[in-house]
């Protein structure tokens, strides 16, 4: 498996991680049991990325990757290089708010090293910004917490690149998490270049388009059963019709060069900066090794030039998030 580094001065991390949001229901069921299988494979093909939250299933997926490592010993600190996340609250009414306190955010990682049964992650990651604390005060907490040995970096989920100049002024940034896709290109818009400009990884997740940019992309009834997708505008008719009839020309691409639409996908992505680490999710092995093979595929200047053609800057339909979604991302460009 092919090595990337991981932030300013972290360690060496496969260049695909997995994107453990699939280890709960949010893509549909699943349990530990798949899980587990999930993981094993994912050291078999010499994945060793995991990136979770604290909020994925309200600390599922950390206990479901804590039970595994707990069955391997003294082993589990050096199989997987960790990254998790603080900072998305919801009130009693369900309402959602962010936190990025000191004491919110001391508390909530303290929980998820329980869950997990680790001692340290790799790489903490504020969710979402709170925009009523600067995100210098926001470092300086971050910076504590290296200096208390429970974090090796920190990083910032969904943020714009000024908002990432300003915490690297305070401190070096080991990573930004964004959604990054042939289908979702924004980090162009200055995230992708401001990330490479200061040593930080650009961490990108959906990067398959949340099944859009694959063989067999969620039809409406699929997505009518997930949560996150029965209202997001891209999964909605029509669009949803349209978006999957111009990714046509790709998947067609994808089967002449004798691969599967994601592992093109994943490909394509790798090829943006070295410093890009995608995170797919799945609860599928044989997909997880589909995605696995896009690390070995290499692409020409004739190959990107004809991907940007078939699909180009703007071409999918529906902005990648509702109304209620877009509350926490800063947006830029």
């Amino acid at each position: 498996m092919q090595k990337r580094k991981l932030g300013t001065g972290g360690a060496q991390v496969s260049a695909i991680g997995i994107g453990a949001m699939s280890f709960t229901d949010f893509y549909g069921p699943t349990d530990e049991k798949k899980s587990h299988q999930i993981l094993s494979t994912a050291l078999d093909l010499g994945i060793d990325h995991l990136d979770t939250s604290n909020v994925y299933g309200m600390g599922k997926s950390e206990q479901r990757i804590g039970s595994f490592l707990a069955k391997q010993g003294a082993a589990r600190h050096d199989m997987f290089k960790i990254a998790t996340k603080a900072g998305i609250c919801s009130s009693e009414d369900g309402q959602r708010y962010f936190d990025n306190s000191p004491e919110h955010l001391m508390a909530e990682l303290d929980g998820s090293l329980k869950r997990l049964g680790v001692d340290v992650v790799d790489l903490f990651y504020v969710h979402r910004r709170d925009q009523n604390i600067p995100i210098e005060d926001v470092t300086e907490t971050l910076v504590g917490f290296i200096k208390t040995g429970k974090i090796k970096q920190f990083g910032f989920s969904e943020i714009a690149p000024t908002s990432l100049a300003r915490s690297a002024a305070i401190h070096p940034v080991g990573a930004v998490q964004s959604e990054y896709s042939l289908s979702t290109r924004t980090p162009e818009l200055g995230l992708l270049q401001k990330t490479a400009e200061l040593g930080a990884s650009l961490v990108a997740f959906s990067p398959v388009g949340r099944s859009l940019l694959s063989d067999h992309p969620h039809n409406r009834e699929k997505a009518e059963s997930m949560g996150f997708l029965k209202n997001n505008p891209r999964f909605m008719e029509p669009n949803l019709t349209m978006n999957i009839n111009a990714v046509d020309g790709f998947r067609k691409f994808a089967k002449e060069l004798g691969v599967k639409t994601s592992t093109l996908a994943i490909a394509w992505l790798l090829h943006q900066g070295s410093h890009v680490l995608p995170i797919p999710g799945t609860r599928s092995t044989t997909h997880l090794k589909e995605l696995a093979k896009g690390v070995d595929l290499k692409l020409g200047a004739d190959e990107l030039g004809l991907i940007e053609k078939l699909l180009p800057l703007g071409w999918a339909h529906g902005e990648r998030y509702s109304q209620a979604q877009w509350v926490g991302p800063e947006k830029y460009g």
